[in-house]
C-alpha cells in the first residue's frame, strides 16, 4: 500500500512539474513577445499555450480535485476564448444551465437552514439573555464587515473594465424608481408560492425566520417532526449542491471563454485585483474591528490565539466552517468559556455571525455591479447591505455556500448573475481566508459574550475535553 502511494506522489509530482514547465515555455515567450525582447511567431505561441493547457488537464485528471479543474477550466476557457472568439460565443449555454442549477438550490435551502437552526434550537427561548447580547454582537460585527468590503471595493474598482454588459432586461429593470415604502412592502410575502417562483429570496428569509420562531413555539412533540423534515431538507440541499458543482468547472470555464471572444485576456486581471482586495480587507477587518473587540473584552490575547489556533488551521485547509466546529467547541470551552454560552453562541453564530463571508459578499456584489458596467448610487449600496445582511443567514455549512447567498442575492438588486461565475476562478483561494475569519470570529463572539456575562474563566474543567486537546 505504501509502495502504491509512493508512486501515486511520484506520478502526480511528475505531471505537475510537466504542467509548470509548459505553462512557464508559454509564460516566458508570451511576456517575451510583448515586450518585444524577441521576435515570437504567433504559431509558436498558439501551439505554446495549448501544450501548456494539455498538460494542465493531464495534471488536473491525476490530482481529482474540483477546485484544481475549476482553476484549469479557468485557464482553457481564457486560451480558448482567446484563439477561436466565435465558437466561443456560443459556449454561453453551458453557463446559463450551471446558473439555473445554482439558482433552483437557493429557496429550499434557506428555508430549511433558517428553520432548523431557529427551531432547532430550544435555548432561544430559554436563555433569552444570552440571545439577545449574542445577536446584538453578530448583527453589529457583521455589519462593520458589510462596510470594510463595501469600501474596499469602491476604492480598488476591481471590476470596471471588464465589461460585461447585462441583458436588456436587468437594464430596464434598473431603470425603474421605487419608493422607500414599496421597497419595505416588497419584503413581506403574500403568497409563498409566489416568492419561491418568483425567486424573490428577501419573502422567502422573512417567511422561513417567521415560521422557524413559530415552530420553536410549539411544543416539543410536534415540533420534533417539522424540525427533522427540516434538517433532512437541508442535508439534501447540501448534497444537491455538490452535485451540481461537478458541473462547475464546464460553467466556469465556458463564462471565463464567453468573457475573454468578449472583452480580452485582461478579465484575469480583474480576478487578480479582487483577491488582492479581498485580502486586504480581510486584514483590516482583523486588525480595525476584530483585535479592538478582543481588547476591549479584556480577552488575553496569547491564550486566545493559542485556543483558536487548531480550529482556524482546520478551517484553512478544508474550507468548510462545520469542519472546525467540534474543535472550536472543545478549544473555548478549554479557553474559560462555560458550555452553555460555548453551545448557544457558536452554533448560532455559524448562521448568523460569518464575519469572512459579510465581507466576501459586499465586495462580490459591487464587483458584479462593475463588471457589468452598471452604477450603483449610495443609497443602492446601502439597500444591498440591508439586502445582505438577511440572505447571509444560515448557510454555512453548504459547499460555496457564499455563491449561493450571492446569487440569491443579485435579482433583489437587480444585477445580472453571468458577471459572477467569474469568481468561481478564484473562489478557493478566497473560501479560505474567508472560511478562517467565520471561525474565528465566532470563537471571539462565545468569548466576548461570556465576559458581558461576568463568566469568563468560571467554567468547570472538562477532563475529556482537555485529553482530546491534548491529543
Amino acid at each position: 500500500m505504501t509502495l502504491e502511494h509512493g508512486r501515486k506522489f511520484r506520478a502526480l509530482h511528475r505531471t505537475w512539474l510537466i504542467a509548470a514547465v509548459a505553462v512557464g515555455a508559454w509564460a516566458t515567450a508570451a511576456v517575451a513577445g510583448e515586450w518585444r525582447v524577441f521576435a515570437v511567431p504567433a504559431a509558436l505561441l498558439f501551439v505554446l499555450r495549448w501544450i501548456a493547457v494539455c498538460a494542465l488537464v493531464s495534471a488536473a485528471a491525476v490530482r481529482r480535485s474540483l477546485t484544481t479543474w475549476i482553476l484549469v477550466a479557468m485557464v482553457a476557457g481564457a486560451v480558448f476564448g482567446h484563439d477561436w472568439p466565435q465558437a466561443a460565443l456560443k459556449l454561453q449555454v453551458l453557463s446559463a444551465i450551471f446558473l439555473r442549477m445554482i439558482k433552483v438550490i437557493i429557496a429550499p435551502l434557506l428555508f430549511a437552514t433558517l428553520v432548523g437552526g431557529i427551531a432547532g434550537h430550544p435555548e432561544l427561548r430559554r436563555v433569552g439573555r444570552i440571545a439577545l447580547k449574542a445577536i446584538i454582537y453578530f448583527e453589529v460585527i457583521t455589519t462593520l464587515a458589510l462596510f470594510i468590503g463595501l469600501a474596499a471595493i469602491n476604492l480598488s474598482q476591481a471590476g470596471a473594465g471588464v465589461n460585461m454588459a447585462p441583458p436588456v432586461g436587468a437594464a430596464a429593470m434598473s431603470a425603474q424608481k421605487q419608493t422607500a415604502s414599496d421597497i419595505i412592502l416588497h419584503i413581506f410575502p403574500e403568497n409563498i408560492a409566489k416568492s419561491v417562483a418568483e425567486n424573490q429570496v428577501l419573502q422567502v428569509v422573512v417567511f422561513s425566520i417567521v415560521f422557524g420562531i413559530a415552530l420553536a413555539l410549539v411544543e416539543e412533540r410536534k415540533r420534533r417532526v417539522m424540525v427533522g423534515f427540516c434538517e433532512s431538507l437541508a442535508e439534501v440541499m447540501f448534497r444537491f449542491t455538490n452535485i451540481v458543482m461537478l458541473f462547475a468547472p464546464v460553467g466556469v470555464g465556458a463564462a471565463i471563454a464567453y468573457t475573454v471572444a468578449n472583452t480580452g485576456m485582461h478579465v484575469l486581471f480583474n480576478l487578480a485585483k479582487l483577491l488582492a482586495t479581498f485580502y486586504v480587507a480581510v486584514a483590516i477587518f482583523a486588525l480595525g474591528v476584530l483585535l479592538p473587540v478582543a481588547l476591549l473584552a479584556r480577552i488575553p490575547l496569547r491564550r486566545f490565539l493559542r485556543a483558536v489556533a487548531e480550529p482556524a488551521s482546520i478551517a484553512f485547509a478544508t474550507t468548510s466552517s462545520e469542519a472546525a466546529l467540534p474543535r472550536a467547541m472543545e478549544s473555548m470551552e478549554a479557553f474559560g468559556v462555560p458550555r452553555a454560552t460555548v453551545a448557544f453562541v457558536i452554533p448560532t453564530g455559524y448562521s448568523f455571525n460569518l464575519d469572512g463571508a459579510s465581507l466576501y459578499l459586499t465586495l462580490a456584489s459591487v464587483f458584479v455591479a462593475q463588471a457589468a458596467g452598471i452604477h450603483m448610487a449610495l443609497g443602492q449600496q446601502l439597500l444591498m447591505l440591508l439586502t445582505l445582511m438577511l440572505t447571509s443567514k444560515g448557510v454555512a455549512g453548504v459547499s460555496r455556500g457564499s455563491l449561493v447567498v450571492l446569487f440569491a442575492t443579485l435579482p433583489q438588486l437587480n444585477l445580472p448573475y453571468e458577471p459572477a461565475l467569474l469568481l468561481l476562478g478564484v473562489d478557493q483561494l478566497m473560501d479560505m481566508v474567508r472560511t478562517t475569519t467565520n471561525v474565528v470570529g465566532n470563537c471571539l463572539a462565545s468569548a466576548v459574550v461570556a465576559r458581558w456575562e461576568g463568566e469568563l474563566g468560571t467554567g468547570t474543567r472538562d477532563e475529556v475535553v482537555a485529553r482530546a486537546l491534548a491529543d
